[in-house]
């Protein structure tokens, strides 16, 4: 299925560029989300009347994003979670527990998709990289400390 891009998606294209999808990744996610429209000769005529209105609202994210990115730059976040004498989680820490952390530090627009962990999934106690992806050409490196409370 070819679809017009209404914002850009990293490693697929830029905003009003026409890409070729598979018709599940368009239906299931780029369309409900609000990503992308299908590419009928209709659709291209209204996104290029209307191009110059979406370009401003996305620059308008991208500057919000840059502006929450600078102020998340280099924090070290401290979560505390039970771990065992030997220093390893009783379970392990997600991504959600770090977007929520997140969110009581301040950071009120940083969801669970925007955390990747680099190393996997964290299960013991020390100091991780995390990467928060607030947009795709705002990506943040954080620092976690993930400390043990005896159970």
């Amino acid at each position: 299925m070819q679809v017009i891009l209404l914002e850009k998606v990293v490693n697929l294209g830029n905003l009003g560029e026409v890409v070729r999808v598979r018709d599940g990744y368009a239906r299931n996610y780029l369309i409900p989300q609000k990503i992308a429209r299908r590419a009928t000769d209709l659709a291209l005529k209204e996104f290029e009347a209307r191009r110059a209105e979406i370009e401003k609202v996305q620059a308008e994210k991208l500057a919000a994003a840059k502006a929450e990115g600078e102020r998340l730059a280099g924090i070290t976040l401290k979560l505390s979670q039970k771990a065992g004498a030997d220093g390893r989680l009783f379970g392990s820490v997600t991504s959600m527990d770090i977007a929520a952390a997140l969110v009581k530090e301040g950071f009120t627009s940083v969801i669970k998709s925007h955390v990747r962990l680099l190393g996997g999934s964290i299960k013991s106690v020390g100091e991780f990289p995390v990467q928060v992806v607030l947009h795709a050409d705002v990506v943040v490196d954080i620092t976690l400390v993930v400390a043990g409370e005896m159970a």
